[in-house]
């Protein structure tokens, strides 16, 4: 995959997202309505099994402003690149699709903790996939 192209097509987007940061261990999305961030980082799967062998995994979170500060919250982790992909579009798709009040961002806290990371699971070990 290029560097300079985001890992979800602006065609999949749902409306009113769009990328704004893409690193190889990060990579955004932002809504202006309701103002918030999608992220995905790559962090160190500390917690994990050590049978299991990961040595890192994906960290989900969104990020949005309430009055003078901002707040990060942790959606989930994922095993792979492509997992973290998938879970963000979930969750941009969730959003769009029940957040009525668009500048409550107590509706969308409770949407996103209701989004289930678990059906992300990769089926084979192509880790290499955007």
């Amino acid at each position: 995959m290029p560097t300079d192209q985001h890992p979800i097509p602006r065609e999949e987007l749902p409306p009113g997202w769009g990328p704004t940061e893409l690193r190889d261990d990060r990579f955004a999305y932002r809504h202006s309505r309701p103002p918030i961030e999608l992220i995905a980082d790559v962090t160190a799967a500390d917690r994990s099994h050590p049978s299991l062998g990961i040595c890192r995994c994906w960290k989900l979170r969104y990020r949005y402003s309430l009055a003078d500060r901002t707040i990060s919250e942790t959606i989930g982790h994922v095993s792979t690149r492509r997992a973290a992909v998938d879970g963000l579009l979930e969750c941009m798709h969730c959003v769009h699709d029940v957040v009525s009040d668009a500048a409550d961002p107590i509706e969308v806290q409770r949407v996103l903790d209701r989004v289930s990371l678990t059906c992300f699971v990769p089926e084979s070990m192509d880790t290499t996939a955007p």
